[in-house]
């Protein structure tokens, strides 16, 4: 079976848990701490700018790409 790059749900629930805290991501697969890329975006017309972060592993290329909780508007 080929290694794919996303992972299931249960390891990005993990990594999520790790970088709300804080901590530095490591990767639930092979242990290596994960490399952060910011996405940004603007809000196209929509009325809000999304903020999501790109977590990708440097040995497996595991990645988990998700929206980063806002904080309240001025």
């Amino acid at each position: 079976m080929k290694d794919r790059a996303q992972f299931d749900r249960a390891e990005r629930n993990a990594v999520r848990a790790q970088f709300a805290t804080g901590e530095v991501p490591i990767c639930p697969r092979c242990g290596v701490a994960m490399t952060e890329r910011k996405i940004g975006g603007g809000s196209f017309g929509l009325g809000y700018a999304r903020k999501r972060e790109w977590l990708i592993c440097p040995r497996c290329r595991g990645s988990v790409l998700f929206d980063v909780r806002r904080g309240t508007r001025n």
